[in-house]
């Protein structure tokens, strides 16, 4: 295993973008580097899904951009780790667990869509970001929040792999669902992140891709380290 002991002073200041597709590894990889970096985590998907949960809660229309957007510029979003748990909290609610639900998990995307809206989240995610020493991830992290980043990582992993995890995840929670279920809609969401006109899901030319399909997650923040350490060494 990758030695754990780091020159954190040469790190300080310094921005980690993370990108990839939903299921490949992001929040779980992102947090635990963070920890080991001691870097503040940024999970802006978190953001994306805070703001369908209200919308879903209101009954407001996911196709209204201008509403959406206006909410995405006012609606308090913050985040509080403890005890390695990344918290989060809407108007001053926790709905850490409420933003994972089956539900907001296949219309998060859609909202994403708005030009609108991620023009605002992008704001607040950069704010979140400017004094660095920050793991940010996302599905355009690499490419629209933070282009100049230090390191750029793009996460990747099957359909099955991401499909099985998601199902575990899932099956925590209490939720019932089965593996093909998970598959469409992964596949389903792949194909809108992809294919939306503003901000699509995709690799930046300077990010290193990092397939976790077969690895644990332990070797995926080594492998990660040893990235960084190499390039900023």
């Amino acid at each position: 295993m990758e030695n754990k002991s780091l020159n954190l002073s040469s790190l300080k200041g310094k921005v980690i973008a993370i990108d990839g597709p939903a299921g490949s590894g992001k929040s779980t990889t992102s947090k635990l580097l963070a920890a080991r970096l001691g870097y503040t985590y940024l999970d802006t998907g978190a953001m994306y899904r805070a703001l369908t949960y209200y919308a879903l809660t209101n009954k407001i229309d996911l196709s209204d951009g201008e509403t959406l957007t206006k909410l995405a510029k006012i609606l308090p979003i913050d985040f509080k780790t403890t005890a390695e748990v990344n918290r989060v909290f809407l108007n001053g609610n926790e709905v850490t667990d409420e933003i994972r639900l089956p539900e907001v998990t296949k219309n998060a995307s859609e909202v994403a869509a708005h030009q609108g809206v991620r023009e605002a989240m992008v704001l607040k995610q950069q704010e979140f970001g400017k004094d660095g020493s920050i793991v940010a991830e996302g599905r355009d992290t690499t490419t629209v929040v933070f282009p100049d980043a230090d390191v750029k990582i793009y996460l990747n992993a099957t359909v099955e792999e991401r499909a099985q995890r998601r199902l575990l995840d899932l099956m925590k929670m209490g939720v019932t669902t089965t593996l093909q279920e998970l598959k469409d809609d992964i596949e389903k969401r792949d194909f809108m992140d992809s294919n939306r006109e503003h901000s699509p899901l995709m690799k930046a030319k300077d990010a290193f891709l990092v397939d976790t399909s077969n690895m644990t997650f332990e070797g995926q923040i080594d492998h990660i380290i040893t990235l960084i350490r190499s390039l900023l060494k």
